[in-house]
Parts: C-alpha cells; sequence; structure tokens
C-alpha cells in the first residue's frame, strides 16, 4: 500500500528528497511540503511533474511519513504536529532529538514513529548490534572545511573566528549532547550515533576545522565486548549547504525507502 509523504523543509535535503519523491518511487507519494520562503517554494515545485501542496506547518501531518529536513529551530513544531497525530516522523536534524527526548514518550502514547536516518554517518547496524551488549567506549571525530563550521553557536560564543585557520585546529571536544547544542547544523552524525549506542553523554565527540580538506570527515572508534571497530567516511559537502553532505539526502531516500520495502537489508 502507498504511503503518502510531507517534507518539511526545502534546502539542500528537503528539495532532492521531493525531486526524487516526484520522480516516482514505488510505495511512496509526495502530497505536501513546508517551506518558510513561499515564492522561492513555488517557484521550485512549479518544475514538478505533480506539484505537492505547499501548506504550513500543522499541515504536513496530512501524510502518513513527515520529514524534517528544516533549520534546527523548526524542529520542534514539525516533530509535535506529526507525533501529535501518530505518523511516521524522520528527521534529519537529530541533533535536535537530544534535548527532546520527551517528545519519545510522547510518541509512544500517540503510536507514532521516530526514524532518524544514518545521515552523513556509517555503521549504525554495527553500533547497535554492539550495544546490545557491554561497550566501553565510543568516540566520533569530525574535520570540516572552516566555512562548514562557520556561525556555529558554539563558536560564537566563544569568539572562535574560524575564518583565518591555516593549520588544523580542534575547536570542541566533549560529550555529544554538548556538541549538538553548539553545532546543530553540523553534528547531527554525533546525535546518531548517541542515539544508535551509549546515549549523548557517554558519546564522545571532537570536531576539528581543517582548512585542508575539501570533504566533511568522520570517524568513529568503538570498543565494545563484542567487537572492537573504527571508521571513518568522507562525504562531499552540498553545494547548496556546506554543513550538510551530498550523501545525507540521499541516505534519507533510502530510508523512506525502507519504510515500505519489501526486502529491507540491514537492522
Amino acid at each position: 500500500m502507498t504511503k503518502t509523504v510531507a517534507i518539511g523543509g526545502l534546502g539542500a535535503i528537503g528539495l532532492k528528497l521531493a525531486r526524487a519523491l516526484d520522480a516516482d518511487i514505488e510505495g511512496l507519494r509526495l502530497i505536501a511540503v513546508a517551506a518558510r520562503d513561499q515564492a522561492k517554494a513555488e517557484a521550485k515545485l512549479s518544475e514538478f511533474r505533480t506539484p505537492p501542496a505547499l501548506v504550513p506547518l500543522h499541515r504536513l501531518a496530512e501524510a502518513d511519513i513527515v520529514v524534517e529536513a528544516a533549520p534546527a529551530e523548526v524542529f520542534e513544531p514539525i516533530a509535535i504536529t506529526a507525533i501529535e497525530a501518530g505518523r511516521i516522523l524522520v528527521p534529519a536534524s537529530a541533533g535536535a532529538l537530544l534535548p527532546r527526548m520527551h517528545l519519545v514518550e510522547r510518541a509512544r502514547e500517540t503510536g507514532a514513529r521516530i526514524v532518524v536516518p544514518t545521515g552523513a554517518l556509517l555503521g549504525l547496524d554495527a553500533m547497535r548490534a554492539a550495544a546490545e551488549g557491554h561497550v566501553d567506549s565510543v568516540t566520533i571525530e569530525t574535520r570540516k572545511p572552516p566555512r562548514g563550521l562557520a556561525g556555529a553557536p558554539y563558536l560564537v560564543r566563544h569568539g572562535i573566528d574560524v575564518s583565518g585557520i591555516t593549520r588544523p585546529t580542534r575547536v570542541f571536544a566533549g560529550n555529544a549532547f554538548d556538541a549538538a547544542a553548539g553545532f546543530p547544523a553540523n553534528v547531527n552524525v554525533a546525535a546518531a550515533l548517541a542515539l544508535a549506542g551509549i546515549g549523548p553523554t557517554r558519546t564522545q565527540c571532537e570536531i576539528w576545522a581543517d582548512p585542508g580538506i575539501d570533504r566533511n570527515i568522520h570517524t568513529i572508534r568503538v570498543e565494545a565486548e563484542a567487537a572492537r571497530f573504527t571508521m571513518t567516511i568522507e562525504n562531499v559537502p552540498s553545494a547548496e549547504n556546506p554543513r550538510t553532505g551530498q550523501i545525507t539526502a540521499l541516505s534519507m531516500l533510502a530510508c523512506l525507502r525502507g519504510l515500505v520495502a519489501t526486502l529491507k537489508v540491514g537492522t
């Protein structure tokens, strides 16, 4: 049976998802989108074969699946809309979920589901499996070109100007909870890893501004009873938003396919 989809946000992630759905994906039908700039959204949607309705946030829950692909500050109204209606919420802003875990309890009450995509990360299946047993430590090191970190609240608060950095510089070290608060547009990967594993306070995170790279690089190290593993992924930044890797939208598309697939590979 076909499931309907609504997308909150038409930026680097949301627009790619919308275009892919408009091109026809078996079992999924895009019926609505919400965007901050109505005029720009209308222009983009006019190119679609079957343009979805352009709706306010509260109407996104008319769909079976609500995708959050908006700036982190808009996460809560989109999430609440989906959860209160008992829908499936697929959030891009995993970092925004960490300080709002009460939404998970509310979803349990309303019958909603929250499905966090892998995003720009890798190895979440291995992390989830290891977390079924004892895990000693989980660390993630994120390296980005300085422009991909510019404007992060943590940097602004501490007066750190990354534009003049000439060599690799660590700009943050702490747990995933604090990283998500300080870099809401940059470390959804750390949040997803924490949710899949041992939680945001035990998951350690380092963030580096590195002018010598042109990709967003994430390295994960896990020490567990069942396995020890190290994984590195180098993501090409999105042309529309250097804070986001191109693979993020593709991962969310794969997640949506998995919700309706007859054969689903991976946990």
